[in-house]
């Protein structure tokens, strides 16, 4: 027991030792260390009270809290509008600007022209409101980049052109089926349409917009009619672009993108037709003007005629015609004589310009040579 006893007072003895050392040469070590775990604890608590800041914002009832909108869903989803279009670089534009570089058909503006005056006064009609159309643009593009820039959600109509055998498509946004929806079903006039995203269409509200789609294929049909009658049939109505495909991906398509306008409220309508739905009308469309039946002015018509009565016109009476060489022209000289094949009582044959008239004998009349008419020129088929 007295040799435990001792052992315990040397260890104490040593402990004690090596501990009033390191008090003598550590003290400065010892007020660093302590000073940075200070910091460091400060440092978190900053941190844990920030976190709980941050918390109690993002939880601290509906006070504080924001409701995303659209656009901002839009972009989280990864649709966007093409509004980054413009930061790609020089040669990537070339590129895609060559594989959407489409002919350009004329006609097609005239009709879409007619179509936005004949549908405002069909959805004035429809809605029993004021609505303005207008025409933003038409653009050529492929299908597949077009499906790819529809902002959802969205009502897809597939209808068909039944004389020329192919699909269209008709893409309303969901401003519009709000707005649409809420003027047929008695909104007040003056407020904004609530748009309530996040959830499927019901079926009144699919009702609502076919309606409107049959509408507005009744006006596309009769635009295209001074051109070439065509009956545009609704088929169906999508809301997932994947089922609305009417065309390759790769294909090229016409898009014509509407605004229409019902005073506090509105959307857009964008129209889409494949260039293989237009081939079977595509040397009108590539016309620069309608004619008789587009615009026609009776006024203007007559007006027209009784000028064309009036009109001057140059008659040349052709007793013979010749073939010579170049250097027996070029030879010719003053007294010179040119006999002709031709007789007294020959016919002598009438022309306007290079078309044959009359046929008729050359006398004279008074002081003057004339020719009496005796017979009208036949026409060939190259003066024709």
């Amino acid at each position: 027991m007295a040799d435990e006893d001792d052992d315990d007072d040397a260890l104490a003895a040593e402990w004690e030792a090596m501990a009033g050392g390191d008090d003598e040469d550590g003290d400065d070590g010892g007020e660093d260390m302590a000073a940075e775990w200070e910091s460091m604890l400060g440092d978190d608590d900053g941190d844990e009270g920030g976190g709980d800041d941050e918390m109690a914002d993002a939880m601290g009832g509906g006070t504080s809290a924001r409701v995303l909108n659209q656009d901002e869903i839009d972009s989280l989803l990864g649709f966007d509008d093409g509004s980054g279009a413009g930061d790609q670089s020089g040669i990537q534009a070339i590129i895609n600007s060559s594989m959407v570089a489409y002919e350009r058909l004329p006609m097609l503006e005239v009709v879409f022209d007619r179509l936005v005056r004949m549908m405002s006064t069909s959805l004035r009609n429809f809605t029993s409101d004021n609505v303005e159309v207008s025409l933003d643009n038409i653009l050529s593009l492929r299908f597949g980049d077009y499906l790819n820039s529809i902002p959802l959600p969205a009502m897809l109509g597939v209808f068909k052109a039944e004389e020329w055998d192919n699909y269209g498509l008709l893409t309303v946004d969901s401003a519009l089926i709000y707005s649409i929806v809420d003027v047929l079903l008695g909104g007040r006039r003056g407020t904004a349409a609530m748009r309530i995203e996040g959830r499927p269409y019901t079926t009144i509200e699919r009702n609502l917009v076919e309606r409107m789609i049959h509408v507005v294929l009744g006006d596309l049909s009769a635009a295209f009619d001074p051109l070439s009658p065509v009956t545009f049939r609704f088929e169906r109505l999508e809301t997932n672009p994947r089922f609305a495909t009417i065309a390759r991906h790769a294909n090229a398509a016409i898009v014509a993108k509407l605004r229409i306008d019902m005073e506090d409220r509105g959307g857009r309508l964008e129209l889409l037709i494949p260039y293989a739905t237009l081939e079977p009308v595509r040397e009108l469309l590539l016309q620069m003007f309608m004619g008789e039946k587009f615009g026609r002015d009776s006024i203007w018509e007559n007006h027209l005629a009784n000028e064309l009565w009036q009109t001057h016109v140059n008659l040349l009476a052709v007793l013979d015609e010749q073939v010579m060489a170049l250097g027996d022209v070029i030879n010719l000289e003053v007294g010179n004589r040119l006999v002709l094949n031709t007789g007294p009582t020959s016919p002598v044959e009438v022309r306007c310009g290079d078309v044959p008239l009359f046929k008729g004998l050359m006398g004279r009349k008074g002081d003057r040579i004339a020719i009496q008419v005796r017979d009208r020129a036949r026409l060939t088929e190259e003066d024709s």
